[in-house]
């Protein structure tokens, strides 16, 4: 097994190509399963407003990789080698240091949001729900979430960190009149998902108290009514654009304010601040050229976005640092496990052998006791050197050469190392499984 992840962000790709890739998000998992790949053992798919990342438990990493660029491309219309120079790829250690860092928050437009580790923990979730995930990968997504906690709680960044909308409210807030504030303003909000939700819930923290909300999806009155706000039909969107001091778009179904339509509904000397947090533009960005519009974006808050204290960012990294190690090592050392399972089956049967062996002479006399209790406590002795070198030389990432030398030693046939790991193997403990023993003392000779 090999983790492998193909990363789409900010960083690299224009936010439009983004938005396309995160469409297909819930296609691509099922997809590269149904494929019968030999090459992918599962995938978790990590969707954002501003990323969008696959990620693998590979048996070839270089192929399974070529699998899913065509799978994205087939999905999104994106030609394959368009997507195979902008992807960045990560492979092996790489992909638990990236995973972590983006889980904390270090890789955000705004370093520190508090957002993404929970959109990291719903990936996972929701690739579990789907059947797509493995193993190996549950437990990097786990030990992700588990980092983001840490870094939550044991830095600045937990209490300092600001999510892209708050940055986009800070936007709007230096663009309104110092004699206006947050209660004075009539906000209309486009959208009903997760994203609209924790918006809704910024524009609260900042004393707003007249929010409308309007969805093509049906949905405004069903989320409105839970959140004690106003929702307003199709018909009623042109008169709450002319009342509207802001409006946020956070709905992603394509332009729904056109700079012809907001023309023609403009209140003259009524300034109106629109903030687009959609991908896809739930405004049309012509709408900054409109006489009294300031238009926000996520561009916009990318350029804004503060940077954090250098001493919580320092303190943040070297967390994620530290657990990024931890779990490679722990990972590492697990690829031994089968090697060692492969050891001490062969040992107890050598064992079993011998201890038949005094028993058919000697029966169940004080002394026959004696010689087994002895033979085990030897073997376990034994094994306890060759079990811990397993381990370590598993954490240099020299299993293999632990696997050769079981061969050539023992002349073992140690399996392959295993590709998928449900769960950490059970490694049994020498006892006696096969031959009979005396009821007295049975309890006496297990070791």
């Amino acid at each position: 097994m090999v983790y492998i992840s193909l990363v789409a962000s900010h960083s690299q790709l224009d936010l439009e190509t983004v938005a396309q890739l995160s469409a297909s998000a819930g296609e691509l998992a099922p997809a590269s399963l149904k494929s019968g790949s030999q090459n992918i053992n599962g995938t978790v798919v990590l969707a954002t407003c501003n990323r969008f990342e696959v990620y693998a438990d590979a048996a070839s990493p270089l192929a399974a990789a070529n699998e899913l660029v065509e799978h994205l491309a087939t999905s999104t219309g994106i030609p394959a080698h368009h997507l195979d120079s902008k992807l960045l790829r990560f492979e092996g250690r790489a992909v638990i240091d990236h995973l972590f860092s983006v889980g904390a928050g270090l890789d955000s437009a705004v370093v520190g949001e508090r957002e993404i580790a929970g959109q990291v923990r719903r990936a996972l979730t929701e690739a579990q729900a789907q059947k797509s995930t493995t193993g190996n990968l549950t437990r990097l997504f786990e030990a992700a979430t588990r980092t983001a906690k840490d870094v939550g709680s044991q830095t600045e960044l937990g209490s300092q960190g600001k999510s892209v909308v708050s940055v986009a409210l800070d936007l709007a807030d230096d663009l309104m009149s110092a004699a206006s504030s947050w209660a004075d303003q009539d906000v209309v909000l486009f959208g009903t998902g997760a994203y609209a939700g924790a918006t809704l819930a910024l524009l609260r923290e900042r004393g707003v108290q007249r929010i409308k909300v309007y969805s093509t999806s049906g949905r405004a009155s069903d989320f409105a009514s839970k959140r004690d706000v106003i929702a307003i039909e199709h018909d009623e969107l042109d008169q709450a654009l002319r009342e509207a001091d802001i409006i946020i778009g956070c709905s992603g179904n394509g332009t729904a304010l056109t700079r012809e339509r907001l023309t023609a509904l403009r209140v003259k000397n009524h300034p109106l601040i629109a903030i687009d947090m959609a991908l896809t533009h739930d405004f049309d960005p012509a709408l900054a050229e409109v006489a009294e519009v300031d238009l926000i974006t996520l561009e916009s808050v990318r350029m804004a976005a503060p940077d954090e204290q250098s001493l919580a960012i320092y303190e943040a990294k070297k967390i994620v640092a530290r657990s990024a190690e931890e779990f490679d090592t722990l990972q590492r050392e697990r690829e031994a496990d089968h090697a060692i399972v492969a050891l001490r089956k062969h040992t107890q049967q050598v064992l079993e052998t011998e201890v038949a062996k005094v028993r058919a002479q000697h029966g169940c006399t004080a002394a026959a006791e004696e010689v087994e209790l002895a033979m085990r406590r030897m073997m376990r002795q034994l094994l306890h050197v060759p079990t811990m070198r397993g381990r370590e030389l598993a954490a240099e990432g020299r299993a293999e050469d632990y696997v050769q030398a079981l061969q050539t030693v023992f002349g073992l046939e140690v399996p392959a190392i295993p590709v998928r790991t449900p769960a950490r193997p059970t490694i049994p403990a020498v006892t006696p499984v096969t031959a009979p023993s005396c009821p007295a003392n049975q309890q006496s000779r297990t070791a």
